[in-house]
């Protein structure tokens, strides 16, 4: 294992309920990449756009090449939160375990932001979510942190398997989103540097 590698995963909600937040969630994320590309060791980062569909917008990439733009995070659509988070964890899952020893990160930190309630799932559910997490946790050592707006954070982050401690409210406005990537930029630091 190469303990030098950090792989940030981002859940990002590009629902329609998004809409008027996008330049702030663009620059809040961009500006949270360059802090972490300031902290020891390497960073990759998977990015997933989610509303009824899911994107993968980058599959552990140098978080150098993770930049997010007008058009690359467009909002639109519904919320399939659980299917966002249970394909990622199953596609990322899979992906480590095609890769050898040393390439396979040292620590996993996954970032679930949403700005609405579970509304439009098919696959997944939350208690076959809360088993993949609880999976991911117990035997990859992976670390999750849930962000939420309009939502009570600590149930829906509960319901998924995430301490509550490790769940944070946000809220849907400029300077909501500005705090939250602060916070979440935070919470990361502090995750890093206890490796």
């Amino acid at each position: 294992m190469n303990d030098k590698v950090t792989e940030i995963i981002f859940l990002l909600d590009r629902s329609g309920s998004m809409s008027g937040l996008e330049n702030d969630t663009i620059g809040g994320f961009n500006a949270m990449i360059q802090k972490q590309l300031r902290m020891e060791g390497k960073t990759t980062v998977t990015a997933v756009l989610f509303d009824h569909e899911y994107d993968i917008l980058w599959n552990g990439v140098d978080a150098e090449e993770a930049v997010l733009t007008s058009q690359n995070y467009v909002v639109r659509g519904s919320t399939a939160l659980l299917d966002a988070v249970g394909k990622t964890i199953v596609d990322v899952n899979r992906r480590h375990a095609q890769a050898s020893l040393e390439d396979r990160p040292d620590t996993v930190l996954v970032v679930i932001t949403t700005d609405g309630m579970e509304n439009a799932s098919i696959e997944f559910n939350y208690e076959k979510v809360q088993s993949l997490i609880k999976q991911q946790k117990q035997m990859h050592d992976w670390h999750f942190i849930f962000l939420g707006a309009n939502i009570d954070v600590a149930a829906e982050a509960s319901r998924m398997g995430i301490e509550e401690e490790d769940a944070h409210l946000f809220e849907a406005s400029a300077d909501g989103m500005i705090t939250m990537y602060e916070q979440v930029n935070e919470v990361m630091m502090e995750k890093r540097s206890r490796r």
